[in-house]
């Protein structure tokens, strides 16, 4: 009991999906950020396929599929028609760039409450807190993610 039939834990932080699709999402944000600064429409569309794909199979497709069934029964259909409006745009109709400006609007639209997490874990991490703590970047990080200095002041 709780052995795998090659003789591992059954429990694993990450299954073999989750690391390839971690590894796509990374790499697919790589070629993106590249697309953007080289104006390369096949890096943009490279990018955007991977990042889907690693998308797909970290969350896995039901839990995918159900996030943004969710997403678009509320309030988040902007942000959900503009993410695959952008999609249908770079890989579809070739217009990679109004398509990830259409792609990166619905990304912050859906995952817009995400970024104060984000920034708390990444204030957590090693060389990255200490930068983070500094002053100025400090508030400059806050304003991108949403922070309200006076909430988290007050609630220290």
């Amino acid at each position: 009991r709780g052995r795998s039939a090659r003789g591992g834990s059954s429990t694993m932080l990450m299954s073999e999906n989750q690391k390839i699709g971690t590894t796509l999402l990374f790499l697919g944000s790589l070629f993106l950020c590249l697309g953007v600064v080289l104006f390369s429409n096949f890096l943009l569309s490279i990018g955007n396929v991977m990042f889907l794909a690693g998308l797909l199979l970290t969350m896995g497709l039901s839990r995918s599929v159900r996030f943004f069934r969710r997403k678009f029964e509320t309030n988040a259909v902007r942000g959900v028609a503009c993410f695959f409006g952008g999609v249908v745009l770079v890989l579809v109709l070739r217009r990679p760039k109004l398509g990830i400006l259409l792609e990166g609007f619905g990304f912050v639209n859906l995952f817009g409450n995400f970024f104060p997490i984000a920034l708390q874990a990444m204030r957590q991490m090693p060389y990255l807190g200490p930068l983070l703590s500094i002053p100025g970047v400090s508030v400059i990080a806050d304003k991108l993610a949403g922070v309200d200095q006076r909430a988290a002041r007050n609630w220290a």
